[in-house]
């Protein structure tokens, strides 16, 4: 599980210049309703805005994020593109098409497109990660690195930046660096649950058990229905041989999740793991 996390998540412009005041005040009410969570309701006031002024790449643009919240990727990205015929400049719509195109699984569109809003703009943070995350879905780790990496040029004190580094860095197999990077994110982070749990993912492939244990443990601290810590923690007491302890974390995932997709071969893994503790004794 890759679980990326943005840096900034888009946001909406929020003033605009409108030459008929009628307008502006749709474009207003777009605005209300997108930040109250009525998207239809933004949809429709942006559209009357449009109407009026059709020239505008902001409200097209606005309504482009209200048709991506909806999940109509399609309307969304043929919104970004008007707003970008409008305004070529508008590095902002370029980033937004980009994600609605990583959304879609169109890597390459989207990279471009997140390469040109940084074309516009260098030092267009948002739009590194972005693209950053669109490389690792290709596979093109050291891309993405290279992208987490200016971004952390540019700001240095953003947690996720460095986790999903820390991803990326762990797909190549290179856990050490790994490591650093979940460190330096739970430093600026210290209740970063998912940090925690990707740490331990790589303490254990390394073989360093207790460190592994320790972090999952710490996520089921501060969580206390966290499936996949007691998942993994579970095949960190399996790999010491501490049975007795691996079947408990199992059985707790059971008993949260009694569905968990790998619920058949769990109960099989606790019935062998059974016998192996009684062996032992």
């Amino acid at each position: 599980m890759k679980n990326f996390l943005p840096f900034i998540a888009v946001a909406l412009f929020s003033v605009s210049i409108f030459a008929d005041a009628s307008a502006d005040a749709y474009f207003n009410r777009g605005n209300a309703a997108f930040n109250s969570g009525n998207f239809d309701e933004a949809i429709a006031n942006y559209s009357q805005a449009i109407r009026i002024s059709p020239n505008n790449a902001s409200v097209h643009a606005n309504r482009g994020l209200a048709y991506s919240a909806k999940g109509d990727l399609e309307r969304a990205i043929a919104d970004y593109s008007q707003a970008i015929r409008i305004d070529p400049n508008h590095a902002n719509a370029y980033r937004n098409r980009g994600i609605a195109y990583r959304a879609r699984g169109d890597f390459d569109r989207a990279i471009a497109d997140f390469s040109q809003a940084i074309r516009i703009n260098p030092d267009f943070a948002a739009a590194y990660v972005d693209r950053g995350i669109a490389h690792h879905e290709k596979g093109d780790f050291d891309r993405a690195i290279t992208d987490f990496s200016q971004m952390i040029r540019i700001d240095p004190n953003h947690a996720e930046v460095y986790f999903n580094r820390g991803l990326a860095y762990s797909a190549k197999g290179d856990l050490d660096r790994a490591i650093a990077d979940y460190d330096q994110a739970i430093r600026i982070n210290p209740n970063f649950v998912n940090a925690y749990n990707n740490r331990g993912n790589a303490h254990r492939t390394n073989g360093n058990l207790e460190r592994a244990i320790a972090d999952y443990s710490q996520v089921i601290r501060m969580d206390p229905n966290h499936i996949s810590a007691y998942f993994n923690r579970g095949n960190a007491y399996g790999d010491k041989g501490d049975f007795e302890r691996a079947v408990a974390d199992f059985e707790t995932v059971l008993r949260i999740d009694p569905n968990h997709p790998q619920s058949t071969q769990l109960r099989h893994v606790i019935d062998q793991l059974r016998q192996e503790s009684e062996s032992d004794r």
